[in-house]
């Protein structure tokens, strides 16, 4: 009894210091991520000071304006500032992403851009881009600039429906499957959108090809507001998805002996990724990577509650891809390096490493 109660103190213990470690991570990440984003409005090709950038910003809000510093207002207020904030919601998307198809697989593997997730909504986002103009000039008028987010989220709730309906059975989910699934799903979807492809014009196809390297370039306060409620209706469902996705860990059969509804947890996650990934490629093509380098670096600090790490993984992957994005802008200045090249220099190795040292789950 008394070793019992030793135990139970011990483990009390352990988790209140996981979540102070936790609570001391977020903090941090936040101070991180508003680092970030005052260098990402600071560095380019033309530089300017972090005061410089938060004095542009100040005189926006004050609705004041000077001649003399019409020059820095245009490149902070007008690409930077877009550019940022694509940055932090699309960084903050693909991580949540992340985090909520690993642990509806229960594997650590599963990312977005691995599992042909972010290849279907591609190939939903170029039908719209080459097929919808040609083909029902009407509805591209009609709809405007929602089409390609709301073509690109249906492109990826069909490519995750599949990859879950394939790679589960009985209630049980087979990684092996899974990633042989995804890759020949995102064969699939790279074929077609390359047949697409062949159909375009010169100029669509210097779009599209630059536009499949991912790129955070064209962003613009209009991209912005477009892609954020997608994004948004996410990221605010994280609280409810936190707690249910800890029993999932669990098992389909023990967390529904815990009262959670499973199928319901299990289409609203599919929905969450569908929302995040095809609002992502919409406005920035496909990046990959940010969805399983970021988790996997949270759960060597905070460990596996999905509380923590969706927060942490929402802060991370913004900080993460608003660095990759400073990188691509002056790696090469004055000239542009698609960001989906800095990400995948970055993650392939990691991948790499994390397939190595986690080789058993793997049951090929």
């Amino acid at each position: 009894m008394a070793i019992a109660e030793s135990k139970s103190e011990e483990i009390a213990v352990l988790g209140g210091d996981r979540r102070r470690t936790a609570r001391l991570v977020i903090w941090l990440l936040v101070g991180g991520l508003a680092l970030a984003a005052f260098l990402s409005l600071s560095i380019g090709a033309t530089g300017f000071t972090p005061g410089a950038a938060w004095e542009a910003i100040w005189a926006s809000l004050r609705g004041a304006s000077g001649n003399e510093a019409a020059l820095r207002d245009t490149i902070i207020l007008d690409i930077r500032l877009p550019r940022t904030l694509l940055g932090i919601i699309i960084g903050a998307a693909l991580a949540v992403s992340g985090v909520v198809l690993q642990g509806l697989f229960r594997n650590p593997l599963a990312d977005p851009g691995l599992v042909g997730v972010s290849s279907g909504a591609g190939l939903a986002a170029v039908i719209v881009i080459i097929g919808i103009p040609i083909f029902l000039p009407e509805t591209a008028r009609l709809i405007g600039p929602y089409a390609l987010p709301v073509a690109a989220f249906f492109g990826a709730l069909i490519t995750t429906t599949l990859l879950y309906r394939i790679a589960t059975r009985a209630g049980r989910t087979s990684v092996a499957t899974m990633l042989l699934a995804g890759i020949a799903l995102g064969a699939l979807a790279g074929a077609l959108t390359g047949y697409l492809t062949y159909l375009s014009d010169d100029q669509q196809l210097r779009d599209l090809t630059f536009w499949t390297m991912g790129s955070l370039g064209g962003a613009t306060m209009e991209k912005v507001l477009i892609s954020a409620p997608f994004i948004l209706v996410a990221l605010i469902s994280i609280p409810w998805l936190a707690d249910r996705l800890d029993a999932l860990l669990l098992g389909e059969a023990e967390a529904g002996h815990l009262g959670v509804e499973v199928q319901t947890v299990k289409r609203l996650a599919i929905v969450i990724v569908a929302l995040s990934v095809g609002a992502s490629v919409a406005a920035a093509g496909p990046i990959g990577f940010i969805g399983i380098v970021v988790p996997h670096l949270l759960r060597l600090g905070i460990g596996p509650r999905h509380r923590a790490l969706l927060i942490g993984s929402a802060l991370l992957g913004a900080i993460l891809l608003i660095g990759a994005d400073i990188v691509s802008r002056t790696a090469v200045a004055p000239a542009e390096l698609p960001i989906g090249i800095v990400t995948a220099l970055i993650g392939a190795p990691f991948f790499l490493w994390l397939l190595l040292r986690r080789r058993s789950l793997v049951d090929l």
